[in-house]
C-alpha cells in the first residue's frame, strides 16, 4: 500500500510541474504564468478540485508512445470565484505547446458539460499551438466535440475565454461561440491562417501582432471584448465581469449590497446635454453619475466607440446598459455598432439581465460604405433583439430620438417597460433642419431672408413636433422627467419590475438576420 501511494504522489508531482523546469522558465521568460499558475490565482485560495489530472495521449505515431506526460496539455476542474462555484480549464503551453489531442479534447468537453448540467459559468484559459499534428484527424474530432459543447452551453451558463498565448486556426471557433474573449496585450494571439500562410498564398506581409492581436481585435474586428497588459490583470478582469452575472440561465443576477442612496439625486446632471442639438458630450457621463457610483464596467470599450455596452449596477442589483455615445460620428447606429449592441442586449436576455438603455441618436449612419456593408441587415438585427427580450426594459430619451432609430433604441413600440424622456428630448421623424427644408422648400427659396424664416420654421417645429410633450401625449414614453430624478425612478422600477415574467410565442427559435 505505501508504495502505490508514494507512486500516486510521484504521478500528482509530474503532472504539477507539466513539462518540466526548463519549459515553466521559458513560458516565464515571454511574460506568462502557467496553466496551474493562472488557476492559482484565478481560483479563491485552496478551491481548486482538478478533473483527469492522471490522464495522457493515447497517440503511438511518430514516437509519442514515449513521450506521455501527466494531464496531456490541459489543467481542468472547478472552484470558486468570491465564493460563487466556476468551472475552469487552462492549456498547458509546457506541454506539447499546449497542442490539443484526443484526450485532451475529451478533458474539455467533460468539464464544459459538466459546467453546464451543475449550472455554473466556464471559464477557457486557451494557450495553444493548436492541433496535434501527431494525432491526426482525432485532433480535427477533438475541435469539432468542443465546439458542439460550446453550442450545447450557450445561453445556459456564461462562457467566458480568455486568450493568453497563441490561438489559431480551428482552434479560434471555440472562443468565437463563447459570450466574451479577454485577451492580454503583446502575447495573445488569434488568427485561422498566420503570418507565413498569408505571404506564402497572397505576398502580403503582415506580423502576428498586426494580425491578430489584441488591439486588432478589441478596436478593429470586434472579435475580442477586453484586453488587459498581463495575465494577472486580465484574470482580475474576469472575475470582475462574474460579479455582475448569475450562475445560470434560470438564477437571477447577483444583487451586491448597495453602497449608494438609491434616492439620491444627480444634480447638475441636466448640464451635460448641451443645448445645441448638434453638440456632443460625453454618454459615459451620464451613465457613471446615474448607476451606483464605480459601478459601471464597460464592454467592448475600443470598438464600434458611437455605442456603449457594458455592465452596471443600480442599487446594488445588475444591469445590462446600451447607450449611444453622441461624441463619436454624433452617435448614429452603424453596421459594427448594430452587432456589437444586439449581441449585448441577447446576451443580456439569455441570463436575466435588465436592459438599461439611454438614447441620444440622430439616425443610422449615411453613406454608400454603410449601406454596401449591409446596413440594413445589421441594423434589423437590433430591432430583432430588443424585440424578442423578455427581461425588464428600461429606457431613457437624453436628447435626440429620430426616424428609425428612435423605434430600434428599445422604444416602447418593442416591448419596452418603462420609457421615460428628458426635457431636453426631440422624437420626431427627422431633425427640424431636414424637416424644414423638405416641408418648406417651396416658401424658403421665394422667401426674401430665406435664413430668417428657416430659424422661424424650425423653432416651429421644434414646438409642434420634437419635443418629449407629444410623445408623451401618446402614451409612447411613460414620462417626462428631470434629469437629477432619474436615477430614483430607475431603482423604483427595477425593483416594481424584478418579478416580471415575459412570455414569448411557442417556437423553436426565431430567424435572427445574422
Amino acid at each position: 500500500m505505501d508504495e502505490s501511494i508514494d507512486e500516486l504522489r510521484e504521478l500528482r508531482e509530474e503532472a504539477e510541474t507539466g513539462g518540466g523546469e526548463g519549459r515553466i522558465e521559458r513560458q516565464h521568460d515571454k511574460g506568462k504564468l502557467t496553466a496551474r499558475e493562472r488557476v492559482e490565482y484565478f481560483l479563491d485560495d485552496g478551491t481548486f478540485h482538478e478533473f483527469d489530472q492522471l490522464r495522457t495521449h493515447r497517440s503511438h505515431n511518430f514516437g509519442m508512445e514515449e513521450r506521455k506526460i501527466m494531464t496531456d496539455g490541459v489543467v481542468t476542474g472547478y472552484g470558486e470565484v468570491d465564493g460563487r462555484k466556476v468551472f475552469v480549464f487552462a492549456h498547458d503551453f509546457t506541454v506539447f505547446g499546449g497542442s490539443l489531442g484526443e484526450v485532451f479534447a475529451e478533458k474539455v468537453v467533460k468539464v464544459m458539460d459538466t459546467a453546464r448540467e451543475v449550472g455554473a459559468p466556464i471559464v477557457g484559459l486557451n494557450d495553444s499551438a493548436g492541433a496535434r499534428i501527431q494525432e491526426g484527424v482525432a485532433s480535427l474530432a477533438g475541435y469539432a466535440d468542443i465546439f458542439k459543447a460550446n453550442t450545447d452551453a450557450s445561453g445556459v451558463v456564461p462562457q467566458i475565454s480568455g486568450i493568453m498565448g497563441p490561438c489559431a486556426g480551428g482552434a479560434v471557433y471555440s472562443p468565437a461561440i463563447t459570450d466574451f474573449i479577454f485577451m492580454v496585450n503583446d502575447t495573445s494571439h488569434m488568427y485561422i491562417t498566420g503570418p507565413g500562410v498569408i505571404e506564402t498564398v497572397t505576398g502580403e506581409e503582415v506580423t502576428q501582432e498586426e494580425l491578430g492581436g489584441a488591439g486588432t481585435h478589441t478596436g478593429k474586428t470586434g472579435v475580442a471584448h477586453f484586453a488587459y497588459g498581463d495575465d494577472e490583470a486580465m484574470l482580475d478582469g474576469i472575475r470582475r465581469l462574474l460579479s455582475y452575472l448569475p450562475q445560470n440561465n434560470v438564477e437571477d443576477p447577483p444583487r451586491v449590497d448597495p453602497w449608494d442612496d438609491p434616492e439620491r439625486e444627480t444634480p447638475g446632471l441636466e448640464d451635460v446635454v448641451p443645448d445645441s442639438p448638434q453638440k456632443p458630450y460625453d454618454m459615459n457621463e451620464v451613465i457613471g453619475r446615474t448607476l451606483d457610483e464605480g459601478s459601471f464596467f464597460e464592454v467592448q470599450e475600443s470598438f464600434a466607440g458611437n455605442i456603449v455596452v457594458g455592465f452596471g449596477r443600480l442599487d446594488g442589483r445588475s444591469v445590462g446598459v446600451v447607450a449611444n455615445q453622441p461624441r463619436v460620428n454624433a452617435g448614429t447606429l452603424t453596421v459594427d455598432a448594430s452587432t456589437k449592441a444586439s449581441r449585448f442586449v441577447r446576451f443580456c436576455d439569455s441570463f436575466n439581465l435588465p436592459i438599461l438603455t439611454f438614447v441620444d441618436v440622430p439616425g443610422y449612419m449615411p453613406g454608400t460604405e454603410q449601406e454596401h456593408r449591409g446596413i440594413i441587415r445589421h441594423g434589423a438585427k437590433l430591432l430583432f433583439a430588443y424585440s424578442e427580450a423578455t427581461v425588464p426594459l428600461l429606457t431613457v430619451i437624453t436628447r435626440k430620438a429620430y426616424g428609425g432609430a428612435y423605434c430600434v433604441m428599445a422604444s416602447k413600440h418593442l416591448g419596452a417597460d418603462v420609457n421615460y424622456a428628458w426635457p431636453t428630448a426631440e422624437v420626431a421623424v427627422m431633425g427640424p433642419q431636414g424637416a424644414v427644408n423638405i416641408l418648406y422648400d417651396d416658401e424658403l427659396e421665394a422667401a426674401d431672408d430665406p435664413e430668417q424664416l428657416r430659424e422661424e420654421l424650425v423653432a416651429e417645429y421644434r414646438e409642434e413636433f420634437a419635443n418629449p410633450y407629444t410623445v408623451a401625449d401618446r402614451g409612447y414614453v411613460d414620462d417626462v422627467v428631470e434629469p437629477k430624478d432619474t436615477r430614483r425612478r430607475l431603482v423604483a422600477d427595477l425593483e416594481m419590475l424584478a418579478s416580471k415574467r415575459g412570455e414569448t410565442p411557442q417556437r423553436k427559435h426565431g430567424n435572427i438576420p445574422l
